[in-house]
């Protein structure tokens, strides 16, 4: 029986992914949310930087991210004092599946002129419930709990998820890496088209942190204030204002292929 994590580790920087982290379209490969977190985690980790901060990420999907045993590469692009460039990679039976590259950034106190953050949204007591199984199927969709804002509406979606599956079986990692971990599911949450007919998924996923989140007692909150766009030529694209409990953190983007499914044959 899987542990109650999206990965188990394997020693020397590889990983077996568990059915948590099994992806919403097919069975036998891995939802980006949970690879997008182990790799912001294996970044922060690398030669860390406690004065710099981690503040954007950059996931380029180069192919299937199957659902088997991986190993993570991750170097220095960009050594520097107050900017740094780390890469971390995905590699499945030598191929690399997922790049992701992070800026770290010098911080300094900037309280006194801080402005410009969007609205807070709604706490997520109270809220709706939203039965995402009825319109996702893998083991990462069904072990979240979604909380919807009232007046949300296909494609145009505020909306809070609460995860409780640890990112690493028996390892500590940040609230950052829980946060990132969680963030590419906008483009489920916010999804302008029924999935049982189209597929859109995205090539990748860019994510600008303005601070760092803080999710207290280790409870993975994340909270979305999400649109999708579909363009006339095959592309779509999904953008979010992305929250902690404390208020707005960040942004994301996704830029999405879309195509129908094929469908029954006669």
């Amino acid at each position: 029986m899987d542990p109650n994590s999206y990965y188990v580790p394997l020693g020397d920087g590889r990983y077996r992914p568990t059915v948590h982290a099994q992806g919403a379209w097919r069975d036998t490969e891995q939802h980006m949310a949970p690879v997008s977190g182990l790799l912001a985690h294996a970044i922060e980790t690398h030669r860390p930087r406690p004065d710099l901060q981690l503040c954007r990420l950059t996931y380029e999907i180069l192919g299937v991210i199957a659902a088997v045993p991986f190993r993570i590469d991750v170097r220095v692009v960009r050594p520097g004092r107050t900017i740094e460039l780390v890469e971390a990679t995905l590699v499945i039976e030598d191929r690399a599946a997922v790049r992701a590259t992070g800026w770290r950034l010098a911080t300094r106190d900037t309280t006194s002129v801080a402005a410009g953050a969007p609205d807070p949204l709604p706490e997520p007591d109270g809220l709706p419930h939203w039965p995402a199984t009825d319109t996702w199927g893998g083991g990462y969709i069904a072990g979240l709990e979604f909380r919807i804002v009232p007046g949300s509406e296909p494609g145009r979606v505020r909306a809070w998820l609460h995860g409780r599956t640890a990112l690493i079986d028996g390892e500590p990692v940040s609230d950052l890496a829980r946060f990132v971990g969680l963030l590419d599911t906008a483009n489920g949450i916010a999804a302008r088209l029924p999935p049982d007919r189209w597929m859109f998924p995205n090539t990748d996923l860019t994510v600008h942190l303005v601070r760092p989140p803080r999710l207290p007692r280790g409870e993975a909150w994340v909270g979305f204030d999400a649109r999708s766009e579909i363009g006339p030529n095959g592309i779509g694209l999904t953008s979010a204002t992305v929250h902690d409990p404390a208020g707005p953190v960040g942004r994301t983007e996704q830029i999405l292929t879309v195509r129908p499914l094929p469908g029954p044959t006669a």
